[in-house]
């Protein structure tokens, strides 16, 4: 989960990631964080995220993101 906070404190410091349950819906991911945060999940993590990945709800929060990667085989 560490990795995955990390990669997400890069994309916006100031945000607490971890108390979030609405990222999109919020506006604190917009597409361009999702490209972006698609490439660093699939190299970290070693997964393939594909367009039917791009969800709402699998953006929505850190246990959702952490749950799609799961989903994908990663060990998070």
């Amino acid at each position: 989960m560490e990795k995955l906070l990390g990669i997400l404190k890069n994309l916006h410091s100031d945000v607490a990631w971890a108390n979030e349950t609405a990222l999109i819906d919020d506006g604190l991911l917009d597409s361009f964080d999702i490209i972006a945060l698609v490439g660093d999940l699939n190299d970290t993590f070693g997964v393939c995220v594909e367009l039917e990945h791009l969800e709402p709800d699998n953006f929505n929060s850190v246990d959702a993101i952490a749950a799609l990667l799961r989903s994908l085989g990663a060990e998070i």
